[in-house]
């Protein structure tokens, strides 16, 4: 289920003949919706995953004649829809959340409720793995990561726990990590009602895709691609990505910033953004009772001066 659907299909204002794009496609729920309204408009749909490119195009069969798939990832977006002649655009959709048939799919080794390989790539080309990162990093590394990523409190015990095991064995299955992570964790910690694992998995994901680096290049690009009055709509569902989207909205809402006793401006900047909501949009009652996964997600939207 496609998180904040209807309020993301009404802040991009879309055109019949306007050219957006999906920069996280994922299984194509959002795209179906966009390219429903298009006519003789384009939506460009970008993803990483092959799966979810085969997904989204099984999906969007029938708007074949207005959307092209991008293999991307979001944070060579610029360059992505260069390369295939979309030199502008007027409206952009950022889903930043891992795709539910992603989570869904043990496989793929992004769920610490169900045991799979320790694996967590979105792209399944490259060659670093959430195993790597385990039974590779350096202590002090993964301890950095589990705090900073997934602002896990028992950071340093997780970590020293993962270097004990794995001096023994190899960890190799998300099963075996998550009982890892859970027995380092003191006892009230474990009686939390969000699972003890979960935001250790975060950080070790975001680490494997580098999610915060393509957050930043793909937010900042995005205005640069936009014609005057298009959208640019991000959904996050952690504080790190929402952090990133607004100081980034907040910089590129800017005017003039040459010092106050300054007579005249001698920068000559001018504000490329204008934000559309000051606070983000979050899910309604009803779609939090029918998509608890959508729980966490935010909702910011610029428009471009």
């Amino acid at each position: 289920m496609p998180v904040m659907l209807s309020e993301c299909v009404e802040v991009l204002l879309i055109k019949p003949d306007g050219v957006y794009a999906d920069a996280t496609t994922g299984g194509g729920g959002h795209s179906f919706e966009i390219a429903k309204r298009l006519k003789s408009g384009r939506l460009f749909c970008l993803d990483r995953d092959e799966d979810a490119i085969g997904a989204a195009r099984e999906k969007l069969s029938g708007f074949s004649d207005r959307v092209t798939f991008l293999k991307s990832n979001f944070g060579n977006l610029k360059a992505a829809l260069y390369d295939a002649g979309c030199l502008m655009l007027d409206g952009i959709l950022f889903d930043l959340g891992v795709s539910s048939y992603q989570l869904d799919r043990a496989d793929r080794g992004f769920s610490y409720m169900a045991d799979g390989p320790l694996d967590m790539r979105m792209d399944q080309g490259q060659a670093l793995k959430a195993y790597d990162v385990v039974n590779g990093w350096p202590e002090e590394e993964i301890s950095r990561i589990l705090f900073e990523y997934g602002e896990e409190r028992y950071a340093r015990r997780i970590a020293s726990a993962i270097i004990r095991e794995r001096e023994v064995a190899p960890i190799k299955t998300t099963a075996a990590l998550s009982e890892i992570i859970r027995a380092a964790m003191p006892a009230s910690s474990r009686r939390e009602k969000q699972h003890p694992a979960k935001r250790s998995f975060q950080a070790i994901r975001i680490a494997v895709n580098s999610e915060l680096d393509e957050v930043k290049n793909a937010v900042t690009d995005a205005s640069g691609l936009l014609n005057p009055g298009g959208r640019i709509a991000v959904i996050t569902f952690h504080s790190l990505e929402d952090r990133i989207v607004k100081t980034i909205f907040t910089e590129k809402s800017k005017g003039c910033v040459c010092p106050p006793d300054f007579p005249v401006c001698v920068c000559g900047r001018k504000p490329e953004l204008k934000i559309i909501n000051r606070k983000p949009l979050l899910p309604s009652e009803r779609e939090l009772r029918e998509n608890p996964r959508s729980r966490s997600a935010k909702l910011r939207i610029a428009e471009r001066i």
